[in-house]
């Protein structure tokens, strides 16, 4: 008899941007009806790289235009999500540096730039007691940022 875990893993595969300001800052958002704050970026849409997803959700939700070339990956995140129980999320990670204005739209309800003190400090946390911050944010704090 097999007794293996045949659960299939419900998978999101998202973009997201570590984006900072010139003193270190780096840009959470929180989407409307949410409590946890995380990256910026979001789905792929069909045939979207992840690269093309990056900027397109720059745009959304915060209004800002980065040229892809400016963006560096960080490489791919697994983590719990923050909001969908029962899924993994995949992310493809990007790091990117803006001195522009930026203002929440779409579904962000709130933008909170974490000063690179608090950023440590997030690394620090647990992924699965990290309220109010999501896995991945703690996730890329502890190693895409170390």
């Amino acid at each position: 008899m097999d007794h293996s875990d045949s659960t299939p893993v419900r998978v999101i595969s998202v973009s997201a941007v570590v984006l900072t300001r010139p003193d270190g800052a780096v840009v959470t958002v929180r989407k409307t009806g949410t409590d946890r704050f995380m990256l910026p970026g979001g789905k792929w849409e069909p045939g979207e790289s992840p690269l093309a997803c990056a900027v397109r959700e720059l745009g959304e939700e915060l209004g800002l235009t980065i040229a892809p070339e400016l963006l560096t990956p960080l490489g791919r995140f697994d983590t719990a999500t923050a909001n969908e129980p029962g899924f993994r999320l995949v992310s493809e990670v990007f790091a990117a540096e803006t001195e522009q204005d930026m203002e929440p739209r779409a579904e962000i309800a709130e933008a909170r730039w974490l000063t690179s003190a608090e950023v440590r400090g997030v690394a620090q946390l647990p992924e699965d007691q990290c309220a109010p911050w999501a896995p991945l944010l703690v996730r890329v704090a502890r190693e895409g940022l170390a």
